[in-house]
C-alpha cells in the first residue's frame, strides 16, 4: 500500500512542475497554504521566499548563534527582515487578495528571485531580489511598477525585528553631499543572552537624477518596527523603478557591526544598481563554469542544477563557515555543523569548487583545539569533534540525544575530508600547516578510542552508528572503517611531509575489526540482526571509504542492506549512496530507481524544495542534495577522488539520460563527459 501512495506522490510532482527551462524554476499558481519557500543566498546571508507581495519570510545570517529556545545549546539567529516592504496604489496597500496571475520564479544562473502580477486595471507590478555574491552582507531589491492608468504610488521599506531580539534601537539619518542624499534606516538589537549585537540598515536607490528624486519619510510604529516611505505619481504608460539595498551584520563578524551596517550599505547604495547587478552576475558566471550539464532530460537537469545552486549559495570561499544541514534556509537543527558538511555536501563542493571547500575544512582546523578538548574530558588523546558544532566548536547536541556524547565517527568524517582536500588540490604547504595538525589528531584519538582485546580484535565499542536507530553498540561497520581510514590517512600523510608517524596508528588500524554475517554480508555492528536502517553505514564502506572494491562484496552488501531502507522517515542522502554504487557497477536501472527515490517524493512545492525525508516539510536539505550529486558526479560521472588527484574511472548513464558533462572539475578546471 505504501509504494503506491508513493508511486502516486510521484505522478503527483511529476504533474505539478513538468520539465521547466533548465536554469528558471517557476510557480505559476501561488498557494499561500502549500508553499515552501526558496532561498537566495550568497554564503553569508540568505533570503526565504514568501507567497505575500513585497515579504520575504526570512533572512538568516551565517554564523550568527546564540543560547535560547529548545535544547539549551546555540541556535541560529534569524536577522532583521530588511527587505520587507510595502506598496500602496492610490492609497490602498496591495494585498494578497488584490495581486492577480501572480508568477514567481527563481532564475538560478543569476541568483535572484522574481515576483510578478498585476493590480487589477491600474498596474502590473514586479520585483526581484538579490543577496549579492560579491558583498557578503548585503542584499538589494528591485521593484517595477507598469502604469495602466495615471497611479499615485507610495512604497516604504519596513524594518522589523524578529522576536526573539531584545533591546531593539531603531535610527534614522540622512547624510547629504552635493551629489546625493543617503537616507538610512537602521536598527540594531541584541540576541537573547545578550551576547551579539545584531544589525541591519537599509537605503532607497532612485532612478531619478539626484535632486529630482522623491523625498524620502521615516516613521517610528514601535520600539520592534520602524520604516521609511517615498510618495511619487506615475502617468499611464510610464515604466517606474526604485530599488532597496541593505546590509546585516552581528558582532560575531565585525567589532563595530552597526557602523559597519551602515558604511556597507552607504557603499552598495553609491555603487549603483547596475555595477553591483554587474558584479553579482559576474560572480555567479564564474561559480557556473563549473556546472553539471544533463542531455535528454530536461527534469532531471532542472533538479540536479537546483541542488547544485543551493549548495553553492549555502557556502562560500574565504570564510571559516561550514554549512548546516539545512544550509541558509532557515533555523532548522538550529544551524550546526554535522558529518553532513564532511560526508555528504563537501564531496561535491570539493571537486567543482575546491576555494569554496576550503572554507568548510577552515571551519573545523580552526575548532581544533576545542576537539583536542572534548577528547581530554572523555579520557581520550588527541582530538574528538563534537557531533553537533557551532560557533566555538565545543559540543552543541541536546542532551536527550545520545549522538553527542556517542557519535564517534565524525571525527573521522572531518578527517576524511582533510585528505581528500590535499588529494584534490595536492597543498603540501596547506597539508603540513593545517592538514596534518588534524589528521595527526584525529589519529591519535582512534588509537586511544580502541579497545585492545587481542590481535585482530581493537574493538571501538559504545557507539551511535552512522546508522543512528543504532545506539550503544558495538564495532559499527561505518565507525570501525572510517577509524582505519583516517589511521591510514594520517600515516600517508606523515610520509609526503617528511614525518615519522606513530607506528602504532598503522598497528591499531591493522587490528580494528570490520563484522561479518554467516554469508557474508558485511555486519552493521554486533547486534545486528537485520532490522531497519534509518540510512546508509555499511555501504558508506565501498564508497566513500573504499574499504571494499570487490564488485562482489559491494553487490552483496547493496543487495541485503537496500532491503532495509523504509519507506519513509529516513533522508534522502541514502538512496544517493545506492544511485552511486549501482551506477558504477553498471546496473543503470537500479542506479535510476535509486536517483529518483533520492528525491522525488522529498520535493515540496512550489518550488521543487528538497526535505529531508519523504513527504517531509523541512526544506531546504542540503545534506540530501550533497548526497544526490555525489550519485550523479561520482556515480554516473564516474569522478573519482585518489591520493593523486581526481580521475574519471568507468561508470553507466541511466537510459533516460543521452549525456552528463561535468565542467570547471579541480583545481585546473577539466572537462569530464559521459555518453549514451
Amino acid at each position: 500500500m505504501m509504494r503506491i501512495i508513493i508511486f502516486l506522490f510521484l505522478s503527483l510532482i511529476v504533474k505539478m512542475s513538468l520539465a521547466q527551462d533548465p536554469w528558471k524554476i517557476s510557480a505559476n499558481n501561488i498557494d499561500p497554504n502549500n508553499y515552501y519557500g526558496i532561498t537566495v543566498a550568497n554564503g553569508m546571508i540568505g533570503i526565504v521566499s514568501s507567497p505575500e507581495p513585497f515579504k520575504v519570510k526570512d533572512v538568516v545570517l551565517a554564523g550568527a548563534y546564540d543560547n535560547y529556545g529548545r535544547g539549551r545549546v546555540s541556535n541560529f539567529l534569524k536577522s532583521f527582515n530588511l527587505l520587507n516592504m510595502y506598496l500602496e496604489i492610490d492609497g490602498k496597500r496591495i494585498a494578497n487578495k488584490d495581486a492577480s496571475n501572480m508568477k514567481q520564479e527563481l532564475d538560478m544562473q543569476k541568483a535572484s528571485f522574481n515576483t510578478v502580477f498585476n493590480y487589477g486595471d491600474k498596474a502590473d507590478v514586479s520585483y526581484t531580489y538579490y543577496s549579492l555574491r560579491h558583498l557578503p552582507y548585503t542584499v538589494l531589491m528591485d521593484v517595477t511598477i507598469t502604469a495602466k492608468k495615471d497611479i499615485s504610488i507610495s512604497g516604504a521599506s519596513v524594518m522589523e525585528a524578529p522576536d526573539a531580539l531584545r533591546d531593539v534601537q531603531n535610527y534614522y539619518n540622512e547624510i547629504d553631499r552635493p551629489h546625493v542624499t543617503i537616507s538610512l534606516l537602521t536598527s540594531s538589537a541584541k540576541s537573547p543572552t545578550g551576547k551579539l549585537l545584531m544589525c541591519a540598515s537599509n537605503s532607497f536607490l532612485f532612478s531619478e537624477h539626484h535632486g529630482e528624486e522623491p523625498r524620502v519619510i521615516h516613521e517610528m510604529w514601535d520600539n520592534n518596527m520602524h520604516l521609511m516611505k517615498f510618495s511619487k505619481k506615475i502617468n499611464a504608460g510610464e515604466v517606474y523603478r526604485f530599488s532597496i539595498v541593505g546590509s546585516s551584520i552581528t558582532s560575531a563578524h565585525h567589532d563595530d557591526p552597526l557602523n559597519e551596517a551602515e558604511r556597507a550599505t552607504i557603499f552598495a547604495k553609491l555603487e549603483g544598481r547596475e555595477r553591483l547587478l554587474n558584479f553579482h552576475t559576474n560572480a555567479w558566471t564564474e561559480l557556473w563554469k563549473s556546472d553539471i550539464i544533463i542531455e535528454g532530460d530536461p527534469q532531471s537537469q532542472q533538479d540536479v542544477r537546483s541542488m547544485l545552486y543551493h549548495l553553492y549559495s549555502f557556502s562560500r570561499a574565504g570564510t571559516a563557515l561550514s554549512p548546516s544541514p539545512m544550509g541558509l534556509s532557515g533555523l532548522g537543527y538550529n544551524g550546526h555543523v554535522f558529518w553532513d558538511t564532511e560526508l555528504w555536501m563537501f564531496p561535491a563542493v570539493l571537486v567543482l569548487q575546491p576555494e569554496m571547500a576550503k572554507s568548510m575544512v577552515e571551519y573545523r582546523f580552526q575548532r581544533l583545539e576545542a576537539a583536542r578538548k572534548n577528547a581530554f574530558s572523555k579520557g581520550y588523546k588527541g582530538a574528538m569533534f563534537p557531533w553537533e558544532s557551532a560557533e566555538t566548536g565545543v559540543e552543541e547536541t541536546p542532551v536527550w540525544a545520545l549522538s553527542g556524547p556517542f557519535e564517534h565517527h565524525i571525527t573521522a568524517c572531518v578527517a576524511f575530508a582533510a585528505w581528500n582536500y590535499y588529494s584534490v588540490t595536492q597543498d603540501k604547504n596547506w597539508l603540513r600547516e593545517k592538514g596534518w595538525p588534524i589528521l595527526s589528531a584525529t589519529a591519535d584519538f582512534w588509537a586511544s578510542r580502541v579497545e585492545r582485546n587481542g590481535q585482530g580484535q581493537f574493538d571501538i565499542k559504545n557507539v551511535v552508528a552512522a546508522d543512528e536507530w543504532a545506539e550503544n553498540v558495538d564495532n559499527n561497520a561505518f565507525t570501525n572503517a572510517a577509524a582505519i581510514a583516517n589511521l591510514k590517512y594520517a600515516t600517508e600523510a606523515a610520509k609526503l611531509l617528511g614525518i615519522s608517524a606513530d607506528p602504532d596508528w598503522m598497528i591499531v588500524a591493522n587490528n580494528i575489526p570490520i563484522l561479518k554475517m554467516e554469508d557474508g554480508v558485511t555486519r552493521e555492528h554486533a547486534t545486528y540482526k537485520g532490522e531497519g536502517i534509518k540510512q546508509a553505514d555499511v555501504n558508506l564502506l565501498s564508497y566513500p571509504l573504499k574499504h571494499f572494491t570487490d564488485p562482489a562484496q559491494v553487490k552483496k552488501d547493496l543487495a541485503y542492506y537496500e532491503t532495509r531502507v523504509p519507506d519513509e522517515g529516513t533522508p534522502a542522502m541514502t538512496q544517493g549512496i545506492f544511485t552511486l554504487l549501482y551506477a558504477r557497477l553498471g546496473e543503470k536501472e537500479k542506479a535510476w530507481h535509486w536517483f529518483q527515490d533520492a528525491y522525488l517524493p522529498n520535493l515540496n512545492p512550489p518550488f521543487r524544495v528538497l526535505a529531508e525525508t519523504k513527504g517531509g516539510t523541512n526544506p531546504y536539505f542540503a545534506t540530501g542534495a550533497g548526497g544526490v550529486l555525489q550519485g550523479v558526479l561520482m556515480g554516473f560521472g564516474g569522478l573519482d577522488i585518489t591520493s593523486k588527484g581526481i580521475i574519471q574511472i568507468k561508470s553507466t548513464l541511466p537510459a533516460q539520460w543521452k549525456s552528463l558533462t561535468i565542467t570547471g572539475v579541480g583545481p585546473d578546471n577539466k572537462t569530464y563527459r559521459v555518453g549514451n
